[in-house]
């Protein structure tokens, strides 16, 4: 067998069983490729943030959107190996590199309570995102991404605590 065979992907039948429907599977890996996508993008704006961000908030959010897209970064891996768990591929899809942009546009117009703004509509959107997915989860009886989704929604609740606190009055 060549190198060039071995390693081209097939698609294989599964005979997975782990208690979970396939249907399930199927619409739960979906639901999580979804979440990995915006998970991406919330880690390429931060990041984009966290370069540019200036002012009096430069120190707390520099480090702040630091810890952030660390974090979101692992936990693409996570999502992703989760979503191959459930015996589904994990998104391989062309990306649009265009779609990770920060949705106000031009960075250099952005003041830093802008930015805190952005990252706080997308935190919210992907909690509402991950908590009818770990509902779902749990009235499926899949429990590990139960587990994970909590996890997560643990990370960006408390990330949108302190982002509010940022731009609080």
């Amino acid at each position: 067998m060549t190198v060039q065979a071995v390693l081209q992907t097939a698609p294989s039948e599964s005979n997975l069983n782990n208690g979970l429907d396939t249907t399930y599977r199927k619409d739960m890996a979906e639901a999580l490729s979804d979440i990995l996508g915006a998970t991406y993008k919330l880690t390429v704006v931060s990041h984009i943030y966290h370069w540019n961000v200036v002012g009096p908030l430069f120190k707390s959010l520099h480090e702040l959107t630091e810890d952030h897209y660390n974090n979101l970064f692992v936990a693409a891996d996570i999502i992703a190996e989760r979503i191959r768990a459930l015996d589904a591929l994990a998104p391989v899809r062309q990306a649009n590199f265009g779609a990770f942009m920060p949705e106000r546009g031009e960075v250099k117009d952005l003041k830093a309570k802008d930015m805190v703004e952005d990252l706080i509509v997308m935190h919210e959107e992907l909690v509402r995102t991950m908590r009818r997915a770990g509902q779902a989860a749990g009235d499926a009886g899949d429990l590990v991404t139960e587990d994970m989704l909590t996890a997560r929604l643990t990370f960006h609740e408390k990330a949108l605590w302190m982002l509010r606190a940022i731009v609080s009055e």
